[in-house]
């Protein structure tokens, strides 16, 4: 008697386990990034807002093809927008200035007019914080200016956040423009950046296994299509990237477009398993008065 007794505790303590996971299922927020860098990353995140899933996704309004990128995001509600503050330009044979303009901000580019590759190199050079917070700035009204709903910035390749003086900056101009900052939110930070493109997919399911139930788990991804615009880019800081033999940097975003386009993701989306959030409703239910600078 005592042993089916403790069966059906056990049995019952199974159920409500899977009825509170259905009820409580843990928190992912997908943010794309890099978007308007080029054609073939907004067609690939285009494909990813035609799922109807909602994700956050970072336009670098610095870049070319930042008028596409607007042009696709105000066909889909489902994205929560923010700006990709960027300091930076580390493709060889494709850069990218500031939107001000060289002769504004000279000391945030290099002979030629761009912005420099690395972030090591940007913080080695003479770059002066007034010509930061102009710059950026620049970027975060142009975004606004251009139709779109702003929520949020995060910065590309972290180099906006790299000092605590140019962080400064960032919270400054997040609190005058009313708008969120990536990680300000206590979230569970990681990037499939890193991983390496054939175990990617493995990789992001292994990790959608594992997820913290207490907090929001924020996932970078960086999507492409395999294009002849992707295979020609080369990366000029990240040799892992880089292979006269292989176009790697295609390789790379296009697994990582697969997985978020794969039956798989598209059934643990639709049977609960995660739910799915973006920057925008972090905003609406904490509030930006709420936001810390993560750890360091």
């Amino acid at each position: 008697m005592k042993k089916q007794l403790c069966f059906c505790l056990f049995f019952l303590s199974l159920i409500h386990h899977s009825l509170n996971a259905q009820q409580h299922p843990p928190q992912v927020l997908l943010r794309l990034d890099d978007n308007g860098m080029n054609h073939a990353v907004t067609t690939a995140i285009k494909q990813v807002a035609a799922t109807g899933i909602p994700f956050s996704s970072s336009v670098m309004f610095a870049c070319p093809w930042y008028q596409e990128a607007v042009a696709v995001l105000k066909q889909y509600p489902n994205v929560s927008v923010g700006v990709h503050l960027t300091l930076n330009s580390e493709w060889k044979y494709y850069r990218w200035g500031p939107v001000l303009g060289r002769t504004a901000v000279p000391s945030l580019v290099d002979s030629n007019g761009y912005f420099l590759p690395s972030t090591k190199e940007f913080l080695d050079s003479h770059y002066k914080l007034e010509d930061v917070k102009k710059e950026l700035a620049a970027q975060i009204e142009r975004a606004l200016h251009s139709g779109l709903k702003i929520d949020y910035v995060d910065y590309h390749m972290g180099t906006a956040v790299s000092t605590p003086e140019l962080r400064a900056i960032i919270e400054e101009l997040a609190k005058q423009y009313h708008l969120g900052i990536s990680r300000y939110f206590g979230e569970n930070y990681q990037t499939m950046f890193d991983v390496s493109y054939d175990a990617k997919k493995q990789e992001f399911f292994k990790r959608l296994g594992s997820l913290q139930e207490d907090k929001v788990n924020l996932i970078v991804m960086h999507v492409a299509e395999a294009t002849p615009e992707m295979n020609a880019l080369i990366d000029m800081n990240n040799k892992d990237q880089y292979s006269a033999a292989k176009p790697l940097v295609a390789m790379h975003r296009s697994a990582e477009l697969s997985v978020l386009l794969s039956p798989e993701f598209k059934q643990k989306v639709k049977s609960g398993a995660v739910k799915l959030v973006t920057y925008k409703d972090l905003v609406q239910q904490y509030g930006l008065d709420t936001m810390k600078a993560p750890a360091q």
